[in-house]
């Protein structure tokens, strides 16, 4: 059968900063499908390019009942969205699950940074991939006969990132008054949120400088090292998908296991995110515990920039949930984690106690990784980028297609039934 987008009509909530899902939509309405947006904030509606937009007003307690008129009146079969734990797409998967509708998600690369997510019903900790094991893995590549080639190690358009997130928070933060019920699913307000923005755009070359030198001190040190790899504090996988509410505990957590089992000569490099914007005062935390633990000569905090460098020369990683763990895997490097993650199978990851994982860590089955690597890049992770114009051509290319399978991502590769992969280009 012929893919076709007759009879099928998408609601789209909320989706990654840029023109993205407006581009998405206007390729569904080309396959034949109709397409409404609901927005809830006029950054929201600044990038809808297109009509069948419908403004979100009301406040959260409304939101589950507007979503069942909206699904009534216009028919919706299929519900589209970014991440899937802020408050108003968790309710939105909620209710489609007990309307039969297909959810379709978009979330971040879990193999980033030349590929983006695309799952049906949920991704991260809700991901169908938490339930499946490496050998039902194994048994759905075994018909398979090509390797896909191996990730850059640089990040595709972080730049366009947060340009389109300073300017979709601009709108945010100057249309308040069209939606004055609109409350954002971080802790800090609209306006806070672009003013980091603005200032992480600001400070970047002196940051540069300072990732720099950090590099330098720790490249030239001669020292063994243990890397942890930080994320946002109000990152959702963090959230929801971790034992940690906030960043210190988890610094406090590492910091006292590296204190405990590290060897005397070994060091600890805290990698920062890369979009880490100084809401939470991670650096001084750091400084901090290490204090308090009497480790502060063999502590190091290295700001956001390329982790390759420093995985290639790195004992061991410890992460809460992180993505950027699978080049840590796939370096055959030792990883302890703390929360639910779509790689934590137990081939991959040391069940120690955190004092015996610097102490003598384990090191994961690599041949099993490569096998659940290989598997991600034929089912969910798509090639391209949100946030820039290449990457989300090279995206567009693809996950339309795969939007109008009847079988999700990994489904299709059991049956048989998935698409041929394109070769990995360069996503600037």
């Amino acid at each position: 059968m012929r893919l076709s987008g007759e009879d099928r009509r998408f609601l789209f909530l909320q989706g990654p900063h840029g023109p993205f899902f407006s581009r998405l939509a206007k390729m569904l309405r080309a396959s034949g499908a109709q397409v409404w947006r609901a927005g809830f904030n006029r950054g929201d509606q600044a990038f809808w390019f297109a009509n069948n937009y419908i403004a979100i007003k009301d406040g959260l307690d409304a939101w589950p009942d507007t979503l069942r008129r909206i699904i009534t009146e216009h028919k919706i079969t299929e519900i589209v969205l970014y991440g899937d734990t802020r408050p108003v797409h968790a309710i939105a998967v909620t209710i489609a699950k007990e309307l039969n509708l297909t959810v379709h998600v978009f979330e971040e690369g879990y193999l980033r940074p030349f590929w983006v997510t695309y799952e049906r019903g949920g991704s991260n900790g809700n991901s169908k991939l938490m339930t499946l094991s490496v050998p039902q893995m194994q048994c759905a590549l075994s018909k398979l006969d090509m390797e896909l080639p191996d990730a850059p190690a640089r990040w595709g358009d972080m730049r366009q990132h947060m340009f389109w997130g300073a300017i979709y928070h601009w709108f945010v933060m100057t249309g308040f008054w069209d939606y004055k019920n609109y409350r954002p699913h971080r802790s800090i307000t609209v306006g806070q949120e672009f003013l980091l923005y603005c200032r992480k755009l600001v400070m970047m070359p002196l940051h540069r400088w300072e990732r720099i030198l950090a590099t330098l001190r720790i490249k030239h040190g001669g020292f063994p090292y243990h890397l942890v790899l930080l994320q946002l504090e109000h990152d959702a996988s963090f959230q929801k998908h971790s034992p940690f509410s906030t960043m210190t505990e988890f610094l406090a957590v590492v910091m006292e296991g590296f204190a405990k089992g590290a060897a005397p000569h070994h060091h600890i490099v805290f990698k920062a995110h890369p979009l880490e914007d100084g809401r939470v005062p991670v650096a001084r935390e750091i400084k901090r515990l290490a204090q308090e633990q009497g480790v502060a000569d063999r502590v190091h905090f290295v700001r956001g920039g390329k982790l390759a460098a420093l995985l290639n020369h790195a004992r061991s990683a410890v992460t809460v949930n992180s993505t950027a763990a699978q080049q840590a895997l796939w370096r055959g490097l030792p990883l302890k984690t703390f929360g639910a993650a779509v790689y934590a199978k137990p081939e991959f990851v040391s069940v120690q106690s955190l004092p015996d994982f610097f102490s003598h860590p384990t090191r994961p089955d690599s041949r099993a990784y490569r096998d659940y690597r290989h598997y991600l890049l034929e089912s969910s992770q798509v090639p391209g980028g949100f946030y820039s114009s290449l990457g989300r051509r090279e995206l567009l290319r693809q996950v339309v297609d795969m939007m109008l399978q009847t079988e999700d991502p990994y489904d299709a590769l059991s049956a048989g039934n998935a698409a041929p992969r394109q070769q990995l280009r360069v996503v600037k």
